[in-house]
């Protein structure tokens, strides 16, 4: 393993850490946003004239990551402002967290990340599964699964990747780039827990974790069964 800390105790220091925040505004979106490159869309359909708002956002690749050593699935869990956002009152304001907590933003996902690099999208996975969960594995251990677009009010494309791995591939601490700010619990989990989760009714996951997992578990069911 990549250190003598267990998974527990990283995860106990990054979500304190994670959770550390204070002074939360909402205000509007400025102009000259390099994540959101809003617009607004005209055009006449059928005679009749109509308008949509959209908005561009980067590519990104996902990972479902399967260890065969001790046949869990891995996932990452981290804060997510448009999951918490979405529990605030729609209004710019300055945030109470003691009326809206911050666990509310916290978020299970597959490993993933933007396409921000002039790379192919199998290595770019590789180098977010060795950040994210601490994996290293060549490109050639991906699947290409899908690619599929968004096709609501943001626009890109998303890759998503299938890799097997180990505990002796485990080479890294995980957690995500440090350069980057970025903080990220590594979650284990159990197919029956999986799909146990999928299965309770509502979840804090966005749309390509779910796609990930049932692919897992109608696919590969002679890898965990």
């Amino acid at each position: 393993m990549a250190d003598d800390k267990s998974q527990e105790e990283r995860n106990s220091v990054i979500r304190k850490k994670m959770l550390d925040m204070q002074n939360i505004k909402v205000e509007p979106m400025p102009a000259d946003s390099p994540w959101l490159r809003p617009a607004r869309m005209t055009f006449y359909q059928n005679g009749s004239k109509k308008a949509w708002d959209l908005s561009r956002v980067h590519d990104s690749v996902a990972i479902i990551v399967f260890n065969i050593t001790r046949k869990k699935l891995v996932f990452v869990r981290q804060f997510r402002p448009a999951a918490y956002f979405a529990t605030l009152p729609e209004k710019f304001q300055d945030i109470d967290t003691s009326k809206y907590p911050l666990e509310q933003g916290l978020t299970l996902e597959l490993c993933a990340g933007i396409v921000d690099k002039d790379l192919p999208l199998i290595e770019i996975a590789s180098i977010e599964l060795r950040e994210e969960c601490g994996y290293e594995a060549p490109p050639s251990a991906f699947t290409h699964i899908i690619t599929y677009r968004d096709i609501a009010s943001t626009t890109a494309k998303r890759a998503v990747f299938y890799v097997e791995v180990t505990d002796e591939m485990h080479k890294h601490p995980g957690g995500g780039a440090e350069s980057e700010g970025e903080l990220i619990e590594v979650v284990e989990m159990s197919p029956q827990e999986v799909n146990d989760y999928i299965s309770s009714g509502e979840v804090q996951s966005p749309s390509a974790f779910l796609y990930g997992v049932l692919w897992f578990l109608s696919n590969k069911k002679d890898r965990y069964s």
